[in-house]
């Protein structure tokens, strides 16, 4: 696929449609200077949002219908157009989001590499969990008929755009991928923060549909200067399913809207985290220091604009001296940091103000805090850290609720039973992470139950930042981390938010899906009478004809 030069034109892109301004527009904003970029983009009118729906309904039946290889084969030329723009792409994401260079170019092979993972689940083909009951004419006293059920694609899905991750979780990010992987059309409501980066990775999309000969309606792109345009497409019938990452309050109003259709659809929002860390004592007394420098990393990490970054740590206060070493090296790490660059002034303005209502409120102390830059124009704020005994953050609700920003809470505690307790009373959050020696980690086996039913992921002797797209991970949690704790954002699993299980009871062969006939030329794994098998299991004698 040879590179073609992108211009940006600030419209949206609706199927392989050009499309005429909306009334209102937005403009990027540098984070780093203030400055306003160029061009203006202008939100999608109601006609417009009506056009990409209709397209992506009229798209549904062609597009679910292709084999999952022909839809591997338009993710990995969707991946190959992302990566041929990449230095354009990456360039823009730095202006609008003032990220470093490294970092988007690691989320861009994120981007890329992840549609390449969803492309490979579907080449494989077992995603689509075939079940096969054979019948039984000869059971007593009544007979089974033939049963089959797989996986079917939902329809067509709205995904909104994260502000921190501008490529991972936005145009083309994890939620697109796993959606388009499962057969549905996606329409994408880009976040206002990067409007560039979105339109030049929509091109990109756009050109991967129109050179796989897809139906136009399977991926369109629409650019909003506020809420309207989101609220419209989850109103919308055509609308079978809604994925979203931002705020707990953007989530909340996505769900209400989206149960309160005529037609309820799922709604699966990521709403952020204070993704609890626990330190145990023997692992404070080894290396209380190290694990200083590896939380600061953490909590720091994207300024901490990150929904895994760890913002409470349970640390052992029995006031020994490594206890003393890990909060001094803390300490002094956090005050010698630089100014923290946000994605945006919003978002700078919002975490300041989060920061001194936590120093206002009076049970937790102010450790350590870096050099800030706070001018009106610029993006760029302090790193904190904060201390509360255990007694008063329990008695505090406030204090478990996500600061999105580089700052932490330290939770002094004093015994493991006071700990457990303590994890008892959290509420759902993405990770949990326990650091701690073997001798810790045996002595915690309560605390670790605690926490499965708190969080979608537990780590061990690690930090949280940094989320790896693999088939295992689990990127989810009870609420309000999610509004299902059933699923996952990030990993393979993803793609079954978009399906729904149909069963075809007594049905010709040749009317099935692939997938389930009598012959398995697609070499899948199917559980066939109860068991888990790549063969061909049907009995002789089988009423099912081709």
């Amino acid at each position: 696929m040879p590179a073609v030069e992108v211009s940006l034109s600030g419209l949206s892109l609706i199927g392989d449609s050009a499309v005429t301004p909306g009334s209102s527009s937005l403009h990027g904003i540098n984070p780093a200077t203030g400055q306003k970029l160029e061009p203006a983009f202008f939100s999608a009118t109601e006609a417009q949002i009506e056009a990409a729906a209709e397209l992506a309904r009229a798209a549904f039946f062609p597009y679910s219908a292709l084999s999952g290889r022909a839809r591997a084969a338009f993710l990995r030329k969707a991946a190959a157009a992302i990566a041929e723009q990449g230095a354009a792409i990456v360039e823009r994401a730095n202006l609008e989001t003032g990220l470093p260079l490294p970092r988007l170019q690691g989320e861009l092979a994120r981007t890329t590499n992840q549609l390449i993972l969803f492309a490979e689940v579907l080449e494989e083909g077992s995603w689509v969990d075939a079940r096969i009951d054979e019948a039984l004419p000869d059971r007593k006293p009544l007979p089974r008929p033939d049963i089959r059920s797989m996986n079917r694609p939902l329809g067509p899905i709205a995904v909104f755009g994260a502000s921190n991750f501008p490529l991972a979780f936005s145009v083309a990010g994890g939620d697109t991928a796993s959606a388009l992987a499962a057969g549905c059309p996606v329409i994408v409501k880009a976040h206002p923060a990067h409007p560039g980066t979105s339109e030049l990775v929509g091109k990109a999309m756009q050109r991967a549909v129109q050179e796989s000969g897809l139906p136009a309606g399977v991926f369109s792109l629409l650019f909003d200067d506020g809420i309207d345009v989101g609220v419209a497409l989850v109103k919308h019938p055509a609308i079978k399913a809604a994925a979203f990452t931002g705020s707990q309050g953007g989530g909340n109003a996505l769900m209400r809207i989206a149960a309160e259709r005529p037609e309820p659809i799922p709604c699966y929002a990521e709403m952020g985290s204070t993704n609890p860390l626990f330190i145990l004592p023997q692992a404070m007394k080894e290396r209380g220091p190290s694990l200083a420098q590896g939380l600061q990393a953490s909590f720091t990490l994207g300024s901490g604009q990150f929904c895994t970054k760890p913002g409470l740590v349970f640390f052992p206060s029995s006031g020994s001296p490594a206890d003393g070493a890990f909060t001094d090296a803390l300490q002094a790490g956090v005050k010698a940091l630089a100014p923290q660059n946000m994605l945006t002034p919003g978002i700078a303005d919002k975490y300041r103000t989060a920061v001194e209502e936590r120093k206002r409120e009076g049970s937790a102390v102010l450790l350590a805090e870096s050099e800030a830059v706070i001018d009106g124009q610029t993006a760029a704020r302090a790193a904190t850290i904060f201390s509360v005994k255990l007694e008063d953050y329990t008695s505090q609700n406030t204090l478990e609720e996500e600061i999105f920003g580089p700052t932490t809470l330290l939770v002094q505690y004093g015994k493991m039973a006071d700990l457990v307790r303590a994890a008892e009373d959290l509420h759902g959050h993405l990770t949990a992470t326990i650091q701690g020696t073997d001798e810790d980690i045996a002595q915690a086996s309560e605390l670790i139950r605690v926490l499965e039913t708190k969080v979608g992921r537990v780590l061990f002797n690690g930090y949280p930042t940094g989320v790896e797209v693999s088939h295992a991970m689990v990127h989810g949690g009870p609420y309000p981390a999610t509004s299902d704790s059933r699923s996952t954002s990030v990993g393979t699993r993803a793609i079954t938010r978009f399906a729904r299980p149909v069963c075809y009871q007594d049905c010709p062969d040749g009317a099935l899906p692939e997938e389930l006939r009598r012959l398995n030329s697609l070499d899948i794994m199917r559980m066939v009478n109860g068991e888990l098998t790549r063969n061909n299991k049907d009995r002789e004698g089988s009423h099912l004809k081709d």
